[in-house]
This record gives C-alpha cells, sequence and structure tokens, in this order.
C-alpha cells in the first residue's frame, strides 16, 4: 500500500464503519496501523467481554479465526467478519475437534473436566467445561471441581505454567504456540548482555527455560499494567512483536525491546500479520469473509465461554 493512500483509505474505512454500525476488535498483535484505527485494542480476554457486550450490528475482528468465531459463539445475530479468511492458529491447528472427541471418548472413564484455552475451534470450545485465557486461566484451574481431573488444551506450556501457579496437577494436552516457542533461553541471555537493567517480561506460552528468566510471566493485556507500575525504564517483551505497539502508546517514555527467537531478533505471528488495512476495508465493504458455525456447535460452545466470562468478573 502506497503511503500517499493511507489517509484515503482510513478515511473510507471510518465511513463504512458508521455505515454499517460495525465494531472494529483488534488482537494486541496486529500491526500499529490496525492498532490505531480499532475501537478495542486487547487481548483474548478483553476482546471476548467487548464482543459480547457490543451493541453494533458488525463486527469486525482483526485478529485470528478462532477469535472472530468466539465472537459469532457469543452475538448469534450479529454479522462477523475476518478480513483474512487464512488468519488461522497453531494451537487450534494442534487441537482438531474431532481428535479430542475421540479422545474423549476413549477415556470416558475418566470423567475429564476439561479447559480449553480459547485459542481453539468452536468444536472444541463445545466439549469444554470451561473457557480460558492467558489472563484468567489460573483463577479457571482454581475455580475446577476438585473432585474431577482436569484435562488442559491445547497449550502445554501455558497448561505446565498454570500448574506451577496453583499446584494442581493436571493432564496436558500436547500443542504449543509456534511462535512462542522459538524464544530460547540462550536468546534472551544474549540480548539481556546488551541490556543488563531491562526487566524481562514472558507470555506464559513460552517454554519453562524461558519462563525462568523472565521477571514477570503474564498476559499480554497485565504486561500493559507490569510496565507501567515497574519502576524499571526498559523491558525485554517476550511475544509477538505486534504488543510493543500497544505497549508504546500506553506507557510512555518507557523503552520496549523486542525479544529475540532464536532466529532473528523478533517474534512476527504470520497469522496475526495476515491482516492488513486494505482486507479490513474490503471485509467492511463486501461483509465478507464471514464466519459461521453450525448452530448445535454454537450453542454447546457458548456455555463455557459464559461460565468463563462470569468467572472471570
Amino acid at each position: 500500500m502506497a503511503e500517499s493512500a493511507a489517509p484515503s483509505l482510513i478515511a473510507d474505512i471510518l465511513r463504512l464503519k458508521k455505515e454499517r454500525n460495525a465494531v472494529i476488535l483488534a488482537h494486541n498483535y496486529q500491526t500499529r496501523d490496525i492498532q490505531e484505527i480499532a475501537d478495542f485494542v486487547g487481548d483474548s480476554l478483553g476482546l471476548a467481554y467487548k464482543a459480547k457486550e457490543t451493541d453494533a450490528d458488525v463486527i469486525v475482528f482483526c485478529g485470528v479465526h478462532f477469535m472472530a468465531e468466539t465472537a459469532k459463539i457469543v452475538n448469534p445475530g450479529k454479522v462477523v467478519v475476518l478480513p483474512d479468511a487464512n488468519a488461522g492458529c497453531s494451537l487450534e491447528q494442534a487441537c482438531p475437534g474431532p481428535q479430542l472427541e475421540a479422545f474423549l471418548k476413549a477415556n470416558a472413564a475418566k470423567n475429564y473436566y476439561v479447559i480449553a484455552y480459547i485459542n481453539c475451534s468452536g468444536h472444541v470450545k463445545a466439549l469444554a467445561d470451561c473457557i480460558c485465557t492467558s489472563g484468567n486461566a489460573v483463577k479457571i484451574v482454581q475455580a475446577a471441581p476438585p473432585d474431577r481431573p482436569i484435562l488442559f488444551v491445547p497449550d502445554q506450556n501455558l497448561g505446565s505454567w498454570v500448574m506451577e501457579q496453583t499446584g494442581r496437577k493436571m493432564d496436558l494436552w500436547k500443542g504449543s504456540c509456534y511462535v512462542h516457542v522459538e524464544f530460547t533461553r540462550e536468546s534472551i541471555e544474549k540480548i539481556k548482555v546488551d541490556h543488563p537493567d531491562a526487566k524481562v517480561v514472558a507470555h506464559p506460552e513460552c517454554t519453562y527455560a524461558v519462563r525462568m528468566l523472565a521477571d514477570e510471566v503474564c498476559s499480554t493485556e497485565k504486561m500493559v499494567g507490569y510496565c507501567k507500575s515497574s519502576p524499571a525504564s526498559a523491558f525485554i517483551i517476550v511475544t509477538e512483536s505486534g504488543m510493543l505497539h500497544r505497549l508504546e502508546r500506553e506507557v510512555p517514555g518507557k523503552t520496549f525491546i523486542a525479544g529475540p527467537t532464536g532466529h532473528c531478533a523478533c517474534a512476527d505471528c504470520r497469522y496475526m500479520k495476515l491482516n492488513t488495512l486494505q482486507k479490513l476495508h474490503d471485509c467492511l465493504h463486501h461483509l465478507q469473509p464471514r464466519v459461521e458455525l453450525p448452530e448445535d456447535i454454537r450453542q454447546r460452545a457458548e456455555k463455557p465461554i459464559l461460565r468463563m466470562l462470569e468467572l472471570s468478573r
């Protein structure tokens, strides 16, 4: 997109948003230009609340597919569009609904209480007892029935971190975020040499070795609060690179350094970065691609999402 085209494109997006009575929701991992035009920027939990509470007719979800699908689950009567239909998620792919369903049937005698990280499909949500995000996972696990074994899907790294925080043993599905597992202990230690006073802030989707180096492990939303309140002036942010845009905007006067992966000095999610301003414009104009799912799946998936929202207030 040419630099000179941006102002007119933004103006057209705002015009279409008003005409469609639309709301634009953007995840923290979106690019700066999308974050700046959005009505709300946040993590999965905050976006879930906004999707549930909106009175807009159209929800434009600038994130990945499972996020837009979650918005549709709690808003069946609204139009939900995603700028790029191919914006998927490696965690969602790691736990296909039919595979989880077969596993639960084969292990029915265990009577699992299934907690599904929100980074999963509607089918997986429909099989869960409760949904969680990285921001509320500890609270959700603490609220789980004490007399039932927990199956935590699909992120084994988030699950292991929650076990560390709660002391609650869980069976973990062997899934991971391909971006967060690229961060290594060696790469973080190397950047600490150049920034010895910087605090390391890591997402719980990171591996144990990386989490052990962190001064704070938390969700992207809680990163904002931590960096605001900390007396430190510099932070190494060990999560997807889009988070730096929000931190720079909301915590001015401090320095944010992209956490290096084993391969480069920053981490971009190829799925999150599929969304662009032009695609945002086009999906508002055409109201496509729309997010839909079978009504029986939607109804079953809605219950554990609403349970999560109730427990998280």
